[in-house]
């Protein structure tokens, strides 16, 4: 936060003792006029700076994907070439040895401060051209202020007590005295929810260019910030949940009405694997809600691809030297995708032992979302997975599973290597399967006899999954696996339904970096996240030391250089950091 960009475009000030004839000798370059700064076509190129931070921002230690910050939850190792390998994260992986000092924790805030810094300085234009000479103002307002909400919600995910840069306005002093205590965790979330208002209420049902927000996509975020509103965590002495907002939930389903989506197009893809394909024709599909555009052969010397999964990329000899191999599925996300006879999860079971692909019945997500020894890598039958250092650097630590979902085809033509492994692979943000589980959550919760309809929506997301099996077609024949999964059928009690809510999130959006932070919404963290290390202690001395301590670890320190800059306005989070 202190390190805001306010006039990074607008000037340059030199200040060299040795060379004062030369800078005296020279004629001012590169001002700009007040009546320059209100061109349209000047703040176009505001508005395309504010987009493009977010690409340019993210690397492969803080992508904005947060996957560097999942390895927190049940669903993932942190991977790499064991603990020492990116040492902070692996503090976060455990939930010990977290410092307010390391460069983790400062670093993402920085960087989506900056992020929201170039919205502001966008708006601030915006704010002040005349819309009879800049018909698009109030649209390009509502696109600004939808990244700004975007970015603070990220923001809030993470560190919970965040500053709330929302005035376009203020001078970089002003800005040296904003507080993080001003609203509490309740009004803070409005803050967010206010944003994206604006932005349902001001964008169009669709845009002609794909990376801009539509209504739909406003309509979405809007019921993603109610739905964690909804979840009070008001005592500042605590995280803990301390009761339900049927308000907030009222507001979740409001703005998951499937009028809004299907005016816009969106819909579920025939095939859940269409949403992690990097070929053109399933980018941007109907599922996509908003997404982040990267791109390759666009005059650039290694395109604007997706470099922030860098590190996640498996170390195959001759073909992907130099990956890195972090981001590692866990056992237990694996064994949660196990089914029985009828097509149903496990639920309190699943982890009872571990899955075997020959006696056990699955859910066809398991196969497009993890690798495993013994089947072909990103569906690729010359690269087949085993348990060797192809498929673990750690030598088995880490177990010997890959993502696919953040992953290529290494001969797909879409895998690039730049300073790092790269694809033009979209990363979508919002997906529509996210907002029937959303629409789901808040049904289940409200419990006003809609329970029934609430199922049904999870049925939408099992049916879809039970015919996503075109690139897995012969896995049954080929090696022997049993692909099963039914929708529920009956009527369930509201406690029934949640759980099944709750397993359905955790399969369908595997790896996507929602887990954690569905976890800490619940108020289940420490008891999940415990419970998952004695397990894992068992078999791994990774987490031989784990303890996930209740009230602290559900969120990160406010970073020790942001709460000495910030003249004794910043709280840190409770949990004695």
């Amino acid at each position: 936060m202190r390190k805001l960009i306010y006039t990074a475009v607008l000037g340059l000030s030199l200040m060299c003792g040795s060379c004062t004839d030369f800078l005296e000798d020279q004629l001012p370059q590169g001002t700009i006029s007040d009546e320059q700064l209100k061109d349209p076509a000047y703040i176009d190129n505001l508005v395309i700076s504010a987009y493009a931070v977010w690409i340019t921002a993210e690397d492969i230690n803080s992508s904005f994907s947060m996957w560097n910050y999942d390895v927190r939850s049940d669903d993932a190792y942190k991977g790499g070439n064991g603990t020492e390998d990116g040492d902070v994260f692996h503090a976060l992986d455990i939930s010990q040895g977290i410092m307010t000092t390391a460069w983790n924790i400062s670093d993402m805030w920085q960087r989506l401060y900056n992020c929201i810094s170039r919205v502001n300085t966008a708006l601030q234009l915006l704010e002040q051209v005349d819309e009879s000479t800049y018909s698009l103002k109030q649209q390009r307002i509502a696109e600004m202020r939808f990244l700004r909400a975007h970015g603070h919600f990220l923001l809030k995910r993470l560190y919970k007590k965040i500053v709330f840069a929302n005035d376009a306005n203020l001078s970089p002093e002003e800005y040296n005295y904003l507080s993080n205590t001003v609203y509490n965790n309740d009004e803070g979330w409005q803050q967010i929810a206010d944003d994206f208002q604006f932005a349902y209420d001001n964008l169009p049902v669709k845009q002609a260019d794909k990376g801009r927000p539509a209504k739909a996509a406003a309509a979405a975020y809007l019921a993603k910030t109610y739905l964690y509103k909804a979840y009070h965590q008001d005592n500042a002495a605590n995280h803990e949940v301390t009761s339900i907002s049927t308000e907030d939930l009222v507001k979740v389903v409001q703005y998951t009405d499937k009028a809004i989506m299907s005016a816009g197009g969106y819909g579920l893809e025939s095939d859940f694997h269409n949403n992690f394909r990097p070929e053109p024709q399933y980018e941007n599909g109907v599922e996509s809600l908003w997404a982040m555009q990267y791109s390759m052969n666009d005059g650039t010397k290694n395109g604007n691809c997706n470099w922030s999964y860098g590190l996640i990329v498996p170390n195959i000899p001759g073909v992907t030297d130099g990956g890195c191999d972090f981001y590692k599925p866990s056992q237990n996300l694996v064994n949660a995708f196990r089914t029985d006879a009828n097509g149903y999860p496990l639920l309190d079971a699943f982890n009872s032992r571990d899955y075997n692909s020959q006696s056990d019945y699955a859910d066809p997500r398991l196969f497009l979302t993890v690798g495993m020894p013994g089947f072909p890598y990103e569906f690729n039958k010359k690269y087949m997975m085993d348990e060797s250092t192809t498929w673990s650097r750690s030598n088995g630590l880490y177990g010997y599973y890959v993502t696919l979902k953040h992953n290529v085809d290494p001969d797909g033509g879409y895998l690039i290597k730049g300073s790092w492994w790269g694809s033009p692979m979209n990363r979508i943000v919002l997906r529509y399967s996210d907002v029937l589980l959303m629409r789901a959550e808040a049904l289940i919760q409200l419990n006003d006899g809609r329970i029934d309809e609430a199922i049904g929506l999870i049925n939408e997301v099992r049916n879809r999954a039970k015919q996503s099996t075109a690139a897995i077609a012969d896995y049954e024949m080929e090696y022997g696996v049993r692909f099963n999964v039914q929708p529920y059928t009956g009527s369930y009690s509201q406690a029934d339904a949640l759980k099944l809510l709750k397993f359905e999130r955790r399969v369908e959006l595997a790896l996507e970096s929602e887990r954690f932070f569905d976890l800490v919404r619940w108020g289940e963290a420490a008891e999940v996240l415990n419970k998952f290390y004695a397990e894992e202690a068992a078999d791994c001395t990774i987490y031989t030391n784990a303890a996930f301590t209740k009230n602290k670890n559900e969120y990160l320190p406010i970073p020790f250089a942001q709460m000495s800059a910030s003249n004794g306005n910043y709280s840190q989070n409770c949990g004695n950091w």
